[in-house]
């Protein structure tokens, strides 16, 4: 427990700039808080004293407004910046060296017994509320955009953005990377291509017309030369 504990203060102290001390982010981090009590309901809830664990577990959600079901899977660096709004289903299974933020579910999409919550890799940082539903499979070193729902595994390596997500970078990281400011817009990048695309269609329309045009001006001017020269082969009718 005390060195559990401690690991789970040294990630908070590594990944949270806001704490000025160890004894402020013991006493005040939410995040901190949420997934201590996690691990007594989780042992707890292993050790099948069931209603135990879910009084623990109703206890942080009432403490740190997260709700991780003792039933879930959590290794070791597990991180939770901020934890209001934080749902993680009973089948849930997460990696080392995990970060996630505010508001982000990782629910199920049945009502079955048998697994139906997602598989977080080892180094995968999931935004602030990001969705990842069902049983799919986050691989190692990916990075979920802020308010992105996944309902599709995801290989390693990638970053995923959207509604659903999509693949919008294919290059991994070993670190956790807290930038989220960085990740592409899929949306901004589909009207940037859009703009490209028109620029080329108007420049491709502007020179067919002015071929057009030539050729129209070409056929004109030789209308006007076959009609001066019938003119002028045409003889003049003498008076009386």
């Amino acid at each position: 427990m005390a060195k559990g504990a401690k690991s789970d203060l040294d990630i908070v102290m590594e990944r949270d700039p806001a704490p000025k001390s160890r004894s402020e982010a013991l006493l005040f981090s939410a995040g901190l808080h949420a997934i201590r009590l996690y691990r007594l309901s989780n042992r707890l809830y292993h050790r099948k004293h069931f209603m135990t664990a879910r009084a623990f577990n109703y206890l942080a959600r009432v403490l740190t407004g997260s709700d991780i079901h003792p039933g879930a899977t959590i290794g070791e660096g597990f991180f939770i910046d901020h934890a209001t709004g934080v749902v993680i289903g009973e089948t849930s299974e997460i990696g080392n060296n995990v970060s996630i933020y505010q508001g982000v579910t990782l629910g199920g999409v049945r009502a079955d017994k048998k697994k139906r919550h997602p598989t977080i890799g080892n180094n995968v940082s999931i935004g602030a509320g990001a969705t990842i539903l069902g049983p799919v499979t986050i691989g190692d070193n990916v990075r979920v955009g802020a308010g992105s729902v996944v309902v599709k595994s995801v290989p390693p390596n990638c970053t995923v953005v959207g509604i659903p997500a999509k693949i919008v970078k294919r290059e991994g990281t070993t670190s956790i990377d807290l930038h989220h400011d960085e990740l592409p817009d899929p949306v901004v990048n589909a009207f940037v291509d859009m703009c490209h695309s028109l620029s080329e269609m108007e420049y491709r329309l502007e020179m067919i017309e002015k071929k057009l045009g030539m050729e129209t001006a070409k056929k004109m001017a030789s209308a006007k030369t076959e009609a001066r020269a019938e003119e002028l082969s045409c003889p003049v009718e003498q008076k009386d």
